[in-house]
């Protein structure tokens, strides 16, 4: 017996002996005491849980140099290295894993659709569920606050600044011709169909160090990544057909749109304001292919359109219709690969290929130009911890324009101009907390028709104030080179240059949005000429300035009334440039002080219908009437648009489409065309510039064929 108990006390003893007390205490930041984490040593069974005071102890047999881990839900996990026997008690103090759901992003001058974006304004479907879009990525974006709806041009204008002053990539790749071929003071569209498209990323200023060459805005269209399913659409409407194919393997995917548009049948019904020789035909297509890799995913994107019309144009300078006829071939190619190259660096590459060619006759003028322009470009993203990430890259952009004007089919001049661009970004994401963060950017160019390296610093912060509501701050310094208008003409200009300013308030919460954001602008160093248009007579030069100051709102619902969702803005704006062939500091023509949208979409059960409103409102806008004695003093009236949509589900796979805009047959003016010389009586006589039509109709039969006879279009409409 004695022995035994000799022997029980001897293991007793050697296990005691062979044991180490491991002790401690969790604490988050603020040294308030974290519960339930969980303390353990990494290969071993040996932790415990920290009680309510934050203190945690247990015994271990292991020995040597030995990984502590603590980690709890909502925190950064520490891994702590230590020699077992060296140890002491620590206090630990865990990080807020900013990662979360609820952790700030910064939203100051940016709007989101899509990407599963924490701060979406929009959904890539409201692209073509806005009433009075027509499934027009412009028109839809021009019912957010911050956009000036120029119905004359169809094109983007953003607080203040014109439509070339925003540049257009798709999935990070620069798109050169963004915009369809079309006539003076009629209406173009935006090239890209939104049904390839997963996000959209608007951008109304103070954007990243990442994108250049453009003192507004940048618009940022990410094609889809994988598709669900198997699909085939087929459309037939009013101004033509389309017909669109998704076909999906293991590792790749292939999609393609195509269309026809001809508009003379559908002007045959509704009259036009426009003398047509030949309406508008166009044949367009454009389409995905994807791959994937391990480690990364490859996209070629390509779209190609040819659009030709022929029409007279009255001139209040002719007594006879001025005859304008065009020809447009356009293609674009694109491709990008994303991947990682290692768990915490990633890559982001590609290049893009743009060619344009016009014929263009004026009366009995002739001119043919084309556009060549080639962009490369490569990111690094290096992850040092969820609250550090660096990006560094570079971009090379290459545009060669070439211009024949053949007068009376006898003088020809021939002008045009190269230009080669090397530009390097860096800017890092800092998190100091899931309410804390900013980045810091700087970017630097070099485009060779000014020879000159450009210094841009881009900073932006957020501060979150509650659970659903933050704070966001942006600044930023732009330079872009002149447009090809001037160009063409004269390669001696230097950048064009702003800064911004931008403070931004966000409520976002379960289904409803506010936005506020007052943001101020200045130009310098913008383009002036002589004469009463830019031409290669004309004197140019870089003395130009000016400004633009606003507040933009903007509140979306879809939570409070059933089956009903809405979004509400308005933008105030103030400013004023000198420049082009401008006699002072003035308004430019294209800004409306005011500006007023509000969409809604409502779903009818028992009708299988989802019906559309969009009401549209801008101030007028100032002309220069040459019989005043003040420049750019006088304004038009007020823009007024109303558009209805109707979508009824005929059955799971067939939907009948209708829609018209401006249903009250507002007679808007976009301004006034005024005679080069006073008449007998010493007045300069005037033409309204209006809209092409009192209305636009459109009826379309849209039918998907998919492999699990459900998806429809109905969300695409």
């Amino acid at each position: 017996m004695k022995s035994i108990l000799r022997i029980f006390i001897f293991i007793l003893c050697y296990s005691t002996f062979g044991q180490t007390t491991i002790n401690g205490k969790v604490e988050d930041e603020k040294g308030r005491p974290i519960a339930a984490a969980n303390v353990f040593i990494v290969g071993t069974y040996d932790g415990a849980i920290s009680d309510e005071t934050g203190n945690f102890s247990f015994i271990t047999t292991a020995v040597g140099t030995q990984k502590l881990q603590i980690s709890f839900l909502a925190y950064e996990t520490i891994n702590y290295d230590f020699e077992i026997s060296n140890y002491q008690p620590i206090t630990f103090k865990l990080k807020e894993n900013i990662g979360n759901l609820d952790a700030v992003v910064i939203s100051a001058g940016t709007f989101k659709a899509g990407d599963n974006s924490k701060v979406t304004a929009l959904k890539p479907l409201d692209i073509v569920t806005t009433a009075g879009s027509a499934g027009n990525i412009i028109a839809a974006l021009e019912t957010l606050p911050g956009t000036q709806t120029v119905g004359e041009s169809g094109r983007l204008f953003v607080r203040g600044g014109e439509s070339d002053e925003t540049q257009t990539y798709v999935d990070g790749i620069r798109v050169a011709q963004p915009y369809g071929a079309t006539a003076n003071n009629i209406p173009t569209r935006g090239r890209f169909s939104p049904f390839l498209f997963k996000g959209i990323t608007f951008s109304t200023g103070g954007y990243s160090a990442e994108y250049g060459d453009a003192l507004s805005s940048v618009l940022l269209l990410n094609t889809i990544d994988e598709p669900e399913q198997n699909q085939t659409d087929v459309s037939i409407m009013t101004v033509g057909v389309g017909l669109g194919k998704t076909k999906k393997w293991e590792k790749s995917s292939f999609s393609v749109n195509t269309s026809y548009i001809n508009l003379a049948p559908y002007q045959l019904i509704v009259p036009q304001h426009i003398d047509w020789n030949k309406p508008v035909q166009a044949i367009s297509g454009e389409s995905v292919f994807r791959y994937k890799f391990k480690s990364g995913l490859l996209k070629i994107y390509g779209a190609f359109d040819y659009s030709t019309f022929d029409l007279n144009q009255k001139d209040i300078n002719f007594d006879e219709k001025v005859r304008f006829d065009l020809q447009n071939s356009n293609f674009y190619l694109n491709t990008s690969y994303k991947g990682n190259l290692t768990d915490y660096m990633q890559i982001q590459t590609g290049f893009s290929f743009g060619y344009s060619k016009n014929n263009i006759g004026i009366s009995d003028d002739k001119v043919a130009n084309n556009e060549r322009a080639l962009h490369y470009k490569i990111k690094l993203r290096q992850s040092f911890s969820n609250r550090f990430k660096l990006n560094i890259g570079a971009e090379m952009f290459h545009t060669n324009f070439d211009e024949k004007f053949t007068d009376f089919g006898t003088n020809t001049f021939d002008y045009g101009y190269q230009n080669n661009v090397v530009a390097f970004f860096s800017e890092a994401e800092i998190f100091l907390s899931k309410n804390v963060a900013f980045n810091l950017g700087l970017r630097s160019s070099n485009a060779s028709i000014v020879d000159e390296f450009t210094i841009e610093s881009r900073l932006s912060f957020a501060y979150k104030v509650s659970e659903n509501s933050q704070f966001s701050m942006a600044y930023g310094n732009f330079n872009q080179t002149a447009k090809p208008d001037y160009l063409k003409f004269a390669n001696h200009l230097n950048y064009e240059s702003t800064s911004h300013y931008i403070l931004n308030y966000m409520y976002n919460k379960s289904g409803k949005m506010f936005r506020a954001e007052a943001y101020f602008k200045d130009y310098d160093n913008l383009v002036k000429y002589d004469g009463t248009q830019p031409d290669y007579t004309s004197n140019y030069n870089n003395k130009g300035f000016g400004y633009s100051k606003g507040l933009d709102l903007f509140w979306r619902d879809s939570k409070t009334i059933k089956n009903l969702d809405y979004w509400i803005s308005y933008s105030f704006i103030d400013s004023e440039r000198d420049y082009k062939n401008y006699e002072s500091q003035v308004t430019p023509s294209f800004i409306a002080t005011h500006n007023f949208s509000i969409v809604t979409k409502y779903w009818l059960d028992k009708l299988k219908s989802q019906i559309g409103v969009t009401y549209s409102f801008n101030s007028g806008r100032p002309y220069d009437n040459p019989n005043a004695v003040e420049f750019m003093n006088e304004k038009t009236k007020s823009y007024n648009n109303i558009s209805l949509s109707w979508a009824y589900l005929l059955s799971q796979q067939k939907i009948l489409y209708f829609s018209v805009s401006n249903i009250t047959g507002s007679s808007n003016v976009f301004g006034y065309q005024y005679a080069n010389s006073p008449d007998l009586a010493g007045q300069f006589q005037r033409q309204a510039i209006t809209q092409t039509a009192d209305r636009f109709f459109f009826v379309g039969f849209f039918w998907t064929i998919s492999d699990n006879k459900k998806t429809n279009n109905l969300d695409n409409l």
